[in-house]
């Protein structure tokens, strides 16, 4: 049987790019500091690349329809979140190999093939949809379609094939933190802070009352919060990194940060949408929404709310497209590092470069069904997530495989199952709901 050890098998040489673990350093404060630098990107990138168009349709919807009530799920879904990934990235450490690849190996072909198949339909789904958002807001700025999307295809294709991890991370990372732009927007939209701070923290009843609409949202924040792709994106991305057994802290540290900074700006997009809650505007998607609500607030809000969407997209394609890319290549067994150039690895590169190029031009088909493809997306992530995390709890608790100081302790179990449960019971009302839109009851 497999162990630590046996799986424990570096792409190259075993080190880290420019890791500080091989420079000394004799402040112990500056050691940690470099070290921690070196280890931090996979935590934030997996959280706040989760805030794709998707997450800005949904937050914006929530603060449209029920202003600041529904912040206190994001505060909420906050320790979810980070327990979630931190499995992903303690196992990612103590194996060395993908979430795709770990599955195959321990709970055989059949298991394997059912969820690799199974996230990269969902994948492909997804990516169409961050494609329309990308479409859409450009638009808005004057941008044709037929330029706007396969520029950004080139663009995020381009940005993969250097043969540098580090130089893709440092970029993407720069990325994420753009997002910050989502938290000036709100302070601009100036909501009731002291409403803010009560709904954050204390669930209150929007004047709606209980009806089937809050119902659905409130689920679609918990689905658009959590995602199948994360737990094979963070699980790839800390193998290629080559993060050790001294990095895990400072892996769990940057999973903290990345997750409690998506749920500031997953805040900050619902505080956006607040506004349209205020003065009583109507819209039908966030673009359509920046337009609506510019008298109130200023072109600037406007512009910017238009960019982070196309911002939002992109960080979810590059993301999403890798997780399929690396879980393929984990379980045919290609050269799947981004550490290796393209003449070393086509087919990871081809399959990168294959998603994000179907997924464009399935947006610019005249009529394409994006409604029938976004309907479908909810239903197959709400299916496949309880699956995928119940493999990830399984596997954190084989001892035999991670031994007793990486696996799972007995508070962890508690924990997890209860996430567990919570996820799959909200993912098949969500399932049933998209499927049956009467049945919850009258809106």
């Amino acid at each position: 049987m497999f162990g630590i050890r046996g799986l424990r098998e570096p792409v190259g040489n075993g080190k880290v790019e420019g890791s500080s673990h091989n420079r000394f350093v004799k402040s112990a404060r500056t050691r940690n500091f470099l070290t921690f630098l070196m280890v931090f990107g996979p935590g934030l990138i997996v959280m706040e690349a989760d805030n794709d168009a998707g997450a800005v349709s949904t937050y914006t919807q929530a603060g449209a329809q029920y202003g600041t009530h529904l912040l206190w799920v994001l505060l909420l879904l906050l320790p979810i979140c980070y327990f979630v990934q931190e499995m992903v990235a303690r196992l990612g450490i103590a194996t060395g190999q993908g979430h795709a690849a770990m599955i195959y190996k321990r709970f055989g072909k059949w298991w394997g093939t059912f969820s690799l198949v199974d996230l990269l339909v969902v994948n492909f789904l997804t990516l169409v949809t961050e494609f329309a958002a990308i479409s859409l807001a450009l638009s808005k700025m004057g941008v044709a379609p037929t330029i706007a999307v396969p520029s950004a295809a080139v663009g995020l294709v381009l940005l993969v094939t250097t043969g540098s991890y580090l130089r893709w991370e440092r970029i993407v990372v720069f990325l994420c933190l753009l997002d910050i732009v989502w938290i000036a927007i709100a302070v601009i939209c100036g909501p009731n802070w002291g409403a803010v701070a009560h709904d954050s923290i204390i669930p209150t009843m929007a004047r709606e009352g209980i009806n089937r609409d809050l119902v659905f949202l409130t689920i679609a924040i918990v689905g658009t919060t959590i995602a199948p792709w994360q737990l094979f994106f963070q699980q790839s991305c800390v193998a290629d990194k080559r993060l050790r057994f001294s990095d895990l802290k400072w892996a769990r540290l940057d999973t903290l940060i990345g997750a409690v900074f998506t749920i500031i700006v997953a805040a900050c997009m619902m505080l956006a949408g607040e506004v349209a809650y205020r003065k009583g505007v109507s819209f039908t998607d966030p673009a359509q929404m920046a337009g609506a609500i510019a008298p109130f607030v200023g072109p600037f809000v406007k512009d910017a709310i238009l960019l982070m969407m196309v911002n939002a997209a992109v960080l979810g394609t590059t993301a999403i497209s890798l997780s399929s890319s690396w879980a393929y290549g984990e379980v045919k067994g290609w050269p799947h590092s981004l550490h290796t150039p393209i003449r070393k690895a086509p087919g990871f590169y081809s399959l990168y470069a294959l998603f994000v190029l179907l997924a464009a031009a399935v947006v610019l088909i005249p009529r394409a069904p994006l409604q029938l493809i976004i309907v479908g997306v909810q239903v197959l992530a709400g299916i496949m997530l309880p699956s995928a995390i119940i493999f990830l709890q399984l596997l954190l608790n084989d001892r035999e495989l991670l031994g007793e100081e990486f696996a799972n302790k007995r508070w962890n179990n508690w924990i997890n199952w209860t996430i567990i449960g919570l996820l799959f019971a909200l993912s098949l009302v969500l399932a049933a709901q998209v499927l049956a839109p009467n049945f919850i009851g009258a809106s």
